[in-house]
């Protein structure tokens, strides 16, 4: 897996979905689950690199 994504873009990825999941613990709502969404842009965050921007072609990572 090449990196795809730039790192300003992991970083508001990581800090998304940080405040999601944090959401999930905080409410107590009927919806709370839909918070575990924020597992995504978390994941792709840390990790550098988003399924999705790969089967298009997408590439925001400036270094090669």
């Amino acid at each position: 897996m090449t990196r795809n994504i730039d790192n300003i873009e992991r970083i508001l990825r990581i800090v998304i979905g940080a405040a999601l999941v944090l959401g999930f613990f905080v409410s107590s709502g009927s919806y709370s689950w839909l918070y575990l969404l924020g597992l995504i842009p978390l994941v792709t965050g840390l990790i550098g690199w988003c399924p999705p921007y790969a089967l298009l072609g997408i590439n925001t990572c400036k270094t090669k």
